[in-house]
């Protein structure tokens, strides 16, 4: 009799697991993120043609200096922040920030 107590917890446990692979991940959505964390300096295109981009002279996310920059760099700056860029590693977790290098690399020009 236990092992089928057993084997019923193992199978319940499996099928968990599984229905969990396909719930939304950490990841959340990229475009909302960045909307929220990015676009009041950077604009919504990424152009940093915002009034804050501008007075801040921040780069275009599309540019060429930005794009040729390894995901690890870019993930890097969004993490600690560059120049007078504020990190957001206490706000974005990790898997937010892959798809934010995601996002910024779809900005190419």
């Amino acid at each position: 009799m236990k092992s089928y107590a057993v084997r019923g917890a193992i199978g319940a446990f499996l099928l968990i697991s599984v229905f969990m692979l396909f719930l939304p991940s950490a990841k959340g959505d990229a475009a909302a993120d960045y909307k929220a964390k990015c676009a009041s300096c950077h604009a919504a295109d990424g152009s940093g043609n915002s009034p804050t981009g501008k007075a801040l002279k921040v780069l275009d996310l599309g540019s060429p200096e930005v794009q040729k920059k390894t995901d690890e760099q870019l993930h890097n700056d969004i993490a600690n922040g560059v120049g007078k860029m504020k990190g957001f590693k206490s706000s974005l977790k990790d898997p937010q920030i892959t798809e934010l290098v995601k996002f910024v690399r779809g900005l190419k020009k």
